[in-house]
């Protein structure tokens, strides 16, 4: 029976049907692989700031980059912010977040509409009352005039309160079938899908539509998407709303996007976290990424395994060398995606004993195994599943990150023999 429930562990790699969306260049949805996505928090009409925050997101691995336009000045800073990132050579499709306003605002600065590669809006607040459905289609229609897709994004914090309302009435008139959760997860789901309906009305085509319905309670968030996938073949934005700082926004996105990924369902993720005072807003990205890599749905940086120690490795030499190993990984991965393809399927292990550091050295591309508290001061560095070397002495974590350099050299550098094509 157990077996019932977790029937989706057996197809890890499964994807369900959604219609690829092109935004900007990148493939969203289809048979494309999920697409990572971040958020900048620059007042985007500080051109030079936005600037530099797309531009280390991008670095960081974001594939589209969604910037607000909440007023004039934002809205006529898009361009030139589209024009300096084209002059540096960063070509990422920015996303323009319309709440509103976003109808005038489009309507205003056709520079600003052109130049972006998606429009984000919410349903909940694109008009109220009678202009509600007249904003939503002057949007609409703006997309279809500059051939742009859009993300119909919904969130519980902003619901469509009319419809919230209806649904909460005929759930009572019906005698109360329904918790009141449970029709606040149907009122977003319905909210998403009629918007959805409105659009193709007007006249986009199902391949420029996404649809994103954001909640921020993990098991919200599974019900919903579980369901909305089950009505629609539309592109997913997946992301848990608000999820918060530090491990607990990192937990909660994993634990609620791992199950939906696990099931198909999601074609590109954004893991919101609130930053620290004046943090890094690359963490997202890195979050997001590893996700989809532990998943086994993508990879983007090579993998440093490290044991977590115990009471044989006292010594901190093994945790400083996996952090050194895999900080310079981080850092240099925008320069290695070009200088070395396939750099990012590296595996390194960085063991801390005699006990599993073997091993776990010979299934890495390369591994070495330091001593533990107590054995001889040596090293074995495996490659290829090859003993190679022995490293002795005060620097062993220098000549192995010595050795991980040359590897990548000698595997990927562009006049390396690549393993595919040994005999």
């Amino acid at each position: 029976m157990a077996s019932d429930n977790l029937h989706y562990y057996a197809h890890p790699f499964a994807r369900r049907t959604s219609v690829g969306v092109n935004v900007g260049g990148v493939i969203v949805g289809g048979d494309a692989p999920v697409v990572v996505q971040s958020m900048t928090n620059t007042d985007t009409a500080d051109i030079d700031g936005t600037v530099a925050q797309v531009a280390a997101l991008h670095h960081a691995g974001s594939e589209l980059v969604r910037i607000t336009v909440d007023r004039d000045e934002s809205a006529a800073a898009v361009p030139k912010i589209r024009e300096r990132l084209e002059r540096i050579g960063l070509n990422v499709p920015l996303i323009g977040d319309f709440h509103y306003i976003g109808h005038k605002l489009l309507s205003d600065h056709p520079a600003c509409a052109e130049a972006l590669a998606k429009y984000r809006i919410n349903p909940g607040n694109v008009g109220f009352k009678d202009k509600k459905d007249k904003q939503f289609a002057e949007i609409i229609e703006m997309a279809i005039r500059y051939n742009k897709p859009v993300r119909i994004g919904v969130n519980w914090g902003s619901l469509d309160q009319e419809l919230l309302t209806t649904l909460m009435d005929r759930n009572q008139a019906e005698g109360a079938p329904l918790t009141a959760q449970e029709v606040m997860r149907e009122a977003i789901i319905q909210s998403a899908l009629i918007s959805a309906d409105l659009a193709e009305e007007i006249g986009l085509p199902r391949d420029k539509i996404i649809l994103s319905a954001k909640v921020s309670q993990v098991q919200d968030l599974i019900a919903v998407y579980a369901e909305l996938a089950k009505r629609c073949d539309h592109a997913l934005h997946l992301g848990l709303t608000e999820a918060g700082m530090g491990t607990k926004g990192i937990v909660a996105s994993s634990a609620a996007m791992g199950i939906l990924l696990q099931q198909g369902i999601g074609d590109t993720i954004r893991i919101s976290l609130t930053p620290e005072p004046n943090g890094d807003r690359t963490r997202e990205v890195q979050v997001s990424q590893e996700l989809l890599q532990v998943m086994g749905f993508r990879q983007f940086i090579p993998i440093v395994a490290a044991c977590p120690g115990c009471g044989r490795t006292t010594s901190t030499v093994f945790q400083e060398l996996a952090q050194t190993i895999q900080n310079d990984i981080r850092t240099n991965m925008p320069i290695w995606r070009e200088k070395y393809p396939g750099v990012e399927g590296l595996s390194v292990a960085v063991m801390g004993c005699i006990v599993n550091g073997p091993g776990e050295s010979k299934h890495a591309d390369i591994g070495i195994s330091l001593p533990g508290t107590g054995e001889t001061p040596s090293a074995p560095v495996f490659v290829d599943g090859k003993k190679v070397a022995t490293l002795r002495g005060p620097a062993i974590a220098d000549d192995f990150q010595k050795m991980v350099a040359d590897y990548i050299e000698n595997r990927y550098g562009l006049g390396a023999k690549k393993p595919e094509a040994a005999e």
